[in-house]
């Protein structure tokens, strides 16, 4: 690890002042310690913001402000989280381990990097550490890697995922992300912060040098039941190979009402399944009609040779949640 200068932020902008080129913010570190102890992260300077007051939760009406400080373990057991946003909390639940879970934060989850080995790796080529290096997961080991909106063929390829599974159902609530930078304040909607790899796979969101998240905001938890399932390796503490947050709204007739059905570990950023939606609206709750709102969405699916299989376990997944949520 290359020496680094520490200062701790006294309050947000006190944060925002401190930032120059190099520096990083510093909320639980569960992700930037790690990357910094591979070498693939080098800050010149971290500013701690983990002290600043951002760790409540507060009513906005119908729905509720996060602060990027809450710990994730927190924002799970929240009362108001478990009655009102169920499908969030169940995907924290199962992102990590409780050690983790206690550390870890609302805004540094939402930052965290992807798992490619090869971006782990500083022995290893990586466009996503240093653009136009190539991307040796294409020709080697990217069974766990994109199947959709991902970059390969070009000259800036990039097949990585992003592994939050929290940032997977609050793409699914429609939450807004709060930041504050040198330039002001602004709020993000989700999907929005992420951004595919396009020609800069360097760029995981679409954030500002110098801009921090400060909070979270969720509406009003949308009709219909909720759901979050994610298929891993092993039980514990594994990031996902396919996971699917959905709410499902149905008439008394059996008429899908409304939808809302992102996918995670698919892409490089949580995947809002958009055209199944629209395929599911005022249709039949029923599997025949999963199953073609599934094929829909996977239709632009793109897996390479060894990860084929993310295609039928995707299709799967969806099906069985959304079979799940039927009355």
């Amino acid at each position: 690890m290359q020496p680094f200068a520490y200062t701790r932020a006294r309050d947000v902008p006190d944060a925002v002042t401190r930032f120059r080129a190099g520096t990083m913010y510093l909320g639980g570190g569960t992700n930037l310690v790690d990357l910094m102890r591979l070498g693939v992260a080098e800050p010149e300077q971290l500013v701690d913001v983990s002290r600043l007051p951002l760790g409540r939760i507060d009513e906005t009406g119908d729905g509720l402000l996060i602060g990027a400080a809450v710990r994730n373990s927190d924002l799970a057991a929240h009362p108001l989280v478990r009655e009102r946003y169920p499908m969030l909390a169940r995907a924290l639940l199962v992102g990590a381990s409780g050690q983790v879970r206690n550390m870890a934060t609302v805004g540094g989850n939402l930052l965290q990097r992807t798992r490619c080995s090869y971006f782990q790796d500083v022995s290893q080529a990586c466009n996503k550490r240093h653009p136009g290096s190539g991307c040796p997961a294409i020709a080697g080991d990217h069974s766990n890697l994109a199947i959709l909106g991902h970059s390969a063929g070009s000259d800036e390829s990039c097949v990585a995922t992003h592994p939050s599974d929290m940032a997977v159902a609050l793409a699914t609530l429609d939450a807004q992300v709060h930041v504050t930078g040198p330039e002001g304040d602004r709020v993000i909607p989700m999907p929005g912060l992420h951004r595919l790899p396009g020609a800069e796979p360097d760029r995981d969101t679409v954030l500002q040098p110098g801009e921090l998240i400060t909070a979270v905001g969720l509406p009003a938890p949308p009709p219909g039941r909720s759901s979050y399932r994610k298929v891993r390796e092993r039980a514990s503490f594994a990031f996902a190979l396919v996971s699917v947050a959905a709410v499902l709204d149905v008439t008394g007739e059996g008429t899908v009402r409304g939808c809302r059905l992102a996918l995670g570990g698919v892409a490089h950023a949580p995947w809002r399944a958009e055209r199944a939606e629209r395929a599911l609206v005022g249709g039949l709750a029923d599997a025949e009609a999963f199953g073609r709102a599934a094929d829909a969405e996977l239709s632009e699916a793109r897996p390479l040779p060894g990860n084929r299989y993310k295609v039928p376990l995707a299709r799967n997944v969806i099906v069985a949640t959304l079979q799940e949520l039927r009355p």
